[in-house]
């Protein structure tokens, strides 16, 4: 992990605050600590941070407030902490924009490795090279019209720029949403489970012998209600997300008047 840039730590109490400096640096990081959400917020604009690690319970304004600031200036990786694990602070982490959460305690192992993975998505791909799906053979994808781009009913999704657009407008994803919604369009209507899914966000650190949490997969809910809320999908004749209850998610079929 070199020259992995600007991370910044917002967190009030001394102890966690020094526990994660450590991390950070050790993995290559220049980190910035900040005690308060406010200060927090203008030094993540002053420093141009990468990655930022946030408290939920700070002594001025809350985490979730401090994220939405943030997500006025900045498109940073945000992982968010708390010693709270009700599933209300994990949807409001989610839909303020985190791109993970973890409890406390928190293994520091753990730590390094989320956000490993997070930074192995970037906001552009350079090479457009497809990852291979992992959860058994699936039917032919979503139509491509050139490598790294995937068309399905009125949606285009190009993997190199990460970027999406239906009907030629362009659509707003989280790093999350975008990798959800392209590993449904590779699987081309094979079910993916909400394990796959998580396995799908997290990265390499979610191997097939890694247990995964229902916290992990309300989050992956979470994320695919976002992709609908922003898709405007029809709930009872979906154009690009079916749900197969009890099981997952795959990609609705193709509509011939709208390929």
């Amino acid at each position: 992990m070199d020259d992995l840039g600007v991370a910044v730590v917002i967190e009030d109490d001394a102890d966690v605050r020094n526990l994660l400096e450590g991390v950070l640096s050790q993995a290559g990081f220049e980190v910035h600590t900040a005690v308060d959400g406010r200060t927090g917020v203008d030094v993540v604009r002053s420093k141009q941070a990468n990655v930022v690690t946030l408290d939920i319970g700070l002594p001025d304004i809350d985490g979730f407030e401090v994220l939405r600031r943030i997500r006025n200036f900045s498109n940073a990786y945000v992982v968010m902490l708390t010693g709270r694990t009700e599933e209300p602070d994990l949807l409001s982490a989610l839909n303020a924009g985190a791109d993970d959460y973890i409890a406390k305690p928190f293994r520091p192992r753990e730590l390094r490795a989320r956000v490993a993975a997070m930074m192995r998505r970037p906001r552009h791909e350079a090479d457009g090279q497809d990852t291979p799906t992992t959860w058994g053979q699936a039917p032919a994808p979503a139509g491509r019209a050139e490598p790294g781009v995937m068309k399905h009913n009125g949606l285009l999704l190009n993997h190199r720029t990460r970027t999406v657009e239906v009907r030629g407008e362009p659509l707003g994803l989280t790093r999350s949403e975008f990798d959800l919604l392209h590993v449904l369009l590779k699987g081309g209507g094979a079910v993916c489970t909400r394990a796959d899914l998580v396995r799908a966000v997290r990265g390499e650190f979610y191997d097939r012998d890694t247990y995964i949490s229902e916290a992990d997969e309300r989050a992956v809910e979470v994320h695919v209600g976002n992709l609908r809320r922003k898709l405007r999908e029809d709930q009872l004749s979906p154009r690009w997300l079916q749900t197969v209850r009890g099981v997952g998610y795959r990609l609705a079929p193709r509509r011939p008047d709208d390929a």
